[in-house]
Order: C-alpha cells, then structure tokens, then sequence
C-alpha cells in the first residue's frame, strides 16, 4: 500500500502555500483558545522552544511524546504565548489516526499539508507510514508523536505504551533527542472549542538512553525468551525479533516512568498554584 497523498506533504507542493495558509488558520485559532477562550500555563517552555528553534549541533532530531487526552490536543496546546505556533517551517510533523484525520480526500489533503503522517492503528509498527516518520526524523525535522495510540481518556496513570515511539527511537539513523510533555485540562468534559479552562502544560527534560547497552541487554536477554513470531527482519545493528521486543519493552517503560513522574509533578504543581491563588 502507497503513502496516503504524499505528495500533499511535500514542502514544495504549489510553492508550499497550502502548508503556509494550514498554519495560519490553525496556529491562530489555537491562539484563540489557549490564550483567549482557556487560561494555559506552561512550565519549562523555554526548554520545548530552544529546541524547536534551534536544536544543538550534531543531534537535529526532536521527538516528543505525550499522552493524547482529546482530539484538540495538538494543535491547541501549541497556542501558548511565546510558541512559533504559525510557523510552517518549524512546526510539527505528527502521527494522527488514519481513521479520524483520513476519513476522505479533504480531510486527507488538509491535515497532510499540516505536516500530518497517517497511521493505521493496529497496522504494526513496521507499516509503510512509519517509514515516512522515520524519513522526516532522519531530515531533522521535529515529530511528535503519542506512544499510548488512544485518545480521549483521563488524567489517570500513564498506560502500557505502545513500541511505536520505541521503534522509532532506535530505528532513527540519528538518536533523537527525546522530550516527554505532559498537559491537564484537556480532559475535562466540555463543548468544543474548550472554553474557561485553565490549560496546565508540563515540559520536561530530554530523556537521556544508553542505546548501545540496551541493545545489548535486549540481545542477552532474549535467549532466554519464547516469543511468539511475527516474521520482523533482522535490523542492521544485529537485532532479531526476540530482541527487538525486549529492546522496545525497555526502551517504552524508560518514557512510560519519565512521563508518569512528570504527571506527578504536574499534579502537584497545579495544587501548589491553586494554594497561592486562594491565599
């Protein structure tokens, strides 16, 4: 199966106005409701817009994961004052759920000119478009991706995530520099646009990995594992498919822990805001 309006997302597709005008509209109307509609709050934005802007020489790769709590995650919560929200350029590549976003050629055509990659949920973390996200990391360009692979649940316990993000992590021909972001707010039932909500955004630090060791413990460790075969090739640094697993199991709990702490911290933060508030 081919790529899903490829061309669409091509930088250069009829001068690249179609993108320009995609980010305009929908970088304003996040202004509108993180700013104007919401009251959102970010904490160590600094940190999310020095990376977006101008990520350090030598490693030109930004994938930050987050857990999608509503379908308005992305793109509202880029709204924040001080977030180049309308800018092509620097803007988001993100895996969206092909049967939401890609329900036909218009809403294919607009969410592939705002740098969208259509993933079919349960399609395995091999399918063509992952390919695509890999080649968009590969160029440096900034993914954003969410490992849970569900969308409107509550401000609960990060889950089990899935390998995806794990895959992409090691798979990357650079290893990119991984940011989790946590959020609050979003969950809370209410019409859309959000309205009257205060909007809690929690970046944290990139997650460092130790690549050549965990592949090497993947290695160690699936010799001694039956898993059952679902005919992945060998990878180029030597990784069967029992291996392969392990790797993606270690590498998913490492974010899982990091985004569950940074919820946590989030939680508390907010508690500590609303003490000052009252007093």
């Amino acid at each position: 199966m081919g790529r899903t309006m490829e061309w669409a997302a091509a930088s250069n597709h009829l001068r690249g106005i179609p993108r320009k005008t995609v980010f305009m509209l929908v970088g304003a109307f996040a202004k509108v409701v993180a700013n104007v509609l919401n009251t959102t709050s970010v904490h160590n934005a600094d940190t999310l817009v020095r990376l977006v802007q101008s990520r350090p020489p030598g490693v030109p790769l930004l994938l930050s994961v987050i857990i999608c709590l509503r379908k308005l995650d992305d793109p509202v919560m880029w709204g924040f004052n001080g977030f180049p929200t309308t800018n092509s350029e620097l803007g988001r590549w993100v895996l969206t759920a092909e049967d939401i976003c890609f329900k036909n050629p218009v809403y294919s055509y607009v969410f592939r000119t705002g740098k969208c990659i259509p993933i079919t949920r349960g399609g395995g973390i091999y399918q063509e478009h992952m390919n695509e996200a890999l080649e968009r990391l590969g160029n440096g360009e900034w993914l954003h991706t969410f490992p849970e692979g569900k969308v409107c649940q509550t401000d609960a316990p990060i889950r089990r995530l899935k390998w995806g993000t794990a895959s992409l992590i090691t798979r990357s021909s650079v290893p990119p520099i991984v940011l989790p972001i946590i959020h609050q707010g979003f969950e809370e039932k209410a019409p859309v646009p959000l309205c009257n909500k205060k909007i809690n955004i929690v970046v944290g630090e990139p997650i460092n990995f130790d690549l050549p060791n965990m592949r090497q413990v993947a290695i160690t460790m699936s010799r001694n594992l039956s898993l059952p075969k679902t005919g992945w090739m060998t990878t180029r640094c030597g990784l069967d498919e029992a291996a392969q697993m392990c790797l993606y199991t270690s590498l998913s709990e490492k974010i899982q822990a990091a985004m569950e702490s940074l919820r946590i911290f989030g939680k508390n933060l907010l508690k500590e805001n609303s003490k000052i508030h009252a007093s």
